[in-house]
């Protein structure tokens, strides 16, 4: 690989990626498309922004002739697609936009990819290699035990993880009719740093932070597999180099946990945080962060339980997560903590009205 395409390079878990794409690759040359919607941030790619071999795109997966001229003059030989419509609260309200990006987006890449890698079913490109990032959402919902594994049947319940679905399909015919290089990825929940406060994680720590509320839908024991995203970044790299072509890896962090759990631990950890650092000026709270938690209706098609067998890309590719449950929260409370103008500035805008119109209601109805 010698040009790499970072498609939503300035998300979450494109950012990670990228810094961690330039430790391991310094000769390559990576360029990032990214809309910059909402949870875009050119402020995540502060640390990369001005090497050399680094290009940063503003635009949209969907704008094939932009695409098209990133890859000529680029001479992109790999892509790491990243780029989603993620939350799936925002997809039950405004589900085109997850069609538009996250079906109609992967394939204008695909397409352009075609165009550039093969010839009369051929590979022209040497080396190239297309990596599709995807949810373990598009399996649906477990009971209380066994594992989402690559043969898991696709079953959907959101708009979200529907879109996710039909791109998965998308990238899979792409391999078996025309012989693109591809691979997909399937992971379980990711966080730390950078994250959007719209997600559980982020979300608790800036409002247990705040002394805000903390809603948790339904019970609060719906359980998610949570992996820590410097792991999953490793594991992304080791897929784009060295995955086999047509595959599909799950990436799970083997740490499940139910949501209540973490919301719980996460008060715990602010807690001690706060006064160990004598930070209770800046955080004032005069209660238990826990008093804070506050159940809300559930969602609707909030699947109950996922969980991920990591084992074929831990046998194949010599991957498994780093870093335990417990050191990966810690390292992202104290990111939160440290970081409070990049999450302030997010709260100042459009954040707070997704935050008011998911769960304003619910809140007062419990209050």
């Amino acid at each position: 690989m010698r040009s790499i395409l970072v498609t939503g390079g300035a998300g979450f878990i494109g950012a990670n990626f990228v810094a961690y794409l330039r430790s391991k690759r310094p000769d390559a040359r990576v360029t990032v498309l990214d809309k910059l919607t909402y949870a875009g941030n050119i402020e995540n790619l502060k640390a990369v922004e001005k090497e050399t071999g680094f290009n940063f795109v503003k635009g949209d997966i969907t704008d094939a002739p932009l695409v098209e001229s990133i890859f000529a003059k680029e001479a992109i030989d790999a892509v790491a697609h990243l780029a989603a419509e993620s939350h799936v609260d925002r997809s039950i309200t405004g589900p085109k936009a997850f069609i538009e990006t996250n079906v109609l987006g992967t394939f204008t890449l695909l397409e352009t990819a075609k165009r550039h890698w093969l010839s009369d079913g051929a590979l022209k490109a040497h080396g190239a290699r297309f990596l599709h990032v995807s949810t373990d959402e598009v399996y649906g919902s477990l009971g209380d035990e066994g594992y989402f594994t690559e043969k898991t049947a696709y079953s959907p319940n959101s708009p979200y993880s529907a879109t996710k679905a039909g791109s998965d399909h998308l990238v899979r015919a792409y391999f078996h009719t025309y012989g693109l290089p591809v691979i997909t990825t399937n992971c379980s929940n990711n966080y730390g740093q950078y994250q959007f406060p719209e997600k559980l994680m982020p979300l608790v720590i800036i409002n247990a932070l705040k002394g805000a509320p903390i809603p948790v839908y339904g019970d609060g024991r719906n359980v998610r597999d949570w992996l820590y995203v410097e792991d999953h970044c490793e594991a992304l790299y080791l897929a784009l180099e060295h995955g086999a072509l047509g595959e599909t890896y799950n990436v799970g962090g083997r740490s499940e946990r139910a949501n209540i759990d973490i919301v719980r631990r996460v008060c715990s950890m602010i807690d001690e945080a706060v006064k160990d650092k004598g930070l209770a000026a800046l955080y004032p709270c005069d209660k238990p962060r826990e008093s804070l938690i506050t159940f809300v209706k559930d969602r609707p098609g909030h699947d109950r339980r996922y969980a991920i067998d990591c084992s074929k890309i831990e046998a194949q590719l010599g991957w498994s997560p780093r870093h335990s449950f417990e050191d990966g929260l810690q390292r992202t409370v104290d990111w939160y903590i440290a970081n409070r103008r990049w999450w302030e500035r997010i709260l100042s805008g459009e954040y707070m009205r997704f935050y008011e119109s998911n769960y304003g209601a619910r809140l007062k109805e419990r209050s």
